[in-house]
């Protein structure tokens, strides 16, 4: 037999096995093959909307004590609390590749919950100056601060909102089957846990 017609025979099965995965790509794709990594996308970028926010608040937080400070130097421990607990939520980070790990996600939640924590009792201190409460600047970081608080509890649905979605994803049929076909890898995000008063943005209005 000719060389040449060996060579096309010996790429036949190899064309063919072209042509079909070309075929099954689209249908693949129309069965939702690509929706693990798509889901995954999503609640990713709706967790970096969350430290977004929290940085936002964060950055707030050094101007609001030290127009507090200007009127009410003598509440030392409440201040004091307040910057500890900003620098401790600050230094615990969490990347887009350990939203798998519960205890990362935990440490996250409870050192941004410790900050609510101190910050609501610096406004609730705050009602005890008068003058304070009627200063300019003071008035434009409650306006601020509160604006930022409403961020967070959106940002804290979507993502929470994201990660079910995802979640469901890897559980139901047939996005189970795709997970051990294609994506052995992938594993559920943690969401974050209810906590006393976490769903409620700590009050800001003082009564303008």
């Amino acid at each position: 037999m000719p060389k040449s017609r060996v060579a096309r025979l010996g790429t036949a099965p190899f064309v063919h096995a072209l042509c079909l995965l070309a075929l099954l790509v689209p249908l693949l794709s129309g069965c939702g093959v690509n929706s693990i990594p798509t889901y995954e996308e999503q609640a990713k970028a709706a967790w970096s909307q969350v430290e977004n926010q929290y940085q936002r608040r964060a950055d707030l937080i050094p101007n609001l004590v030290e127009t507090v400070k200007g009127y009410a130097a003598q509440e030392k421990d409440v201040l004091t609390a307040v910057v500890e607990a900003r620098a401790k939520a600050t230094q615990v980070n969490v990347s887009a590749d350990q939203l798998t790990d519960p205890a990362a996600v935990q440490k996250f939640q409870a050192a941004q919950d410790s900050l609510s924590g101190a910050l609501s009792r610096l406004l609730v201190t705050v009602e005890r100056y008068p003058d304070l409460k009627s200063n300019q600047n003071f008035l434009a970081l409650q306006s601020q601060l509160e604006g930022t608080e409403n961020r967070i509890a959106v940002a804290r649905r979507d993502y929470i909102e994201a990660v079910r979605v995802y979640n469901t994803e890897l559980k139901t049929i047939p996005g189970r089957w795709w997970a051990s076909w294609f994506y052995p890898e992938a594993e559920p995000m943690q969401p974050f846990t209810a906590t006393a008063g976490s769903s409620t943005p700590p009050t800001v209005d003082f009564g303008k």
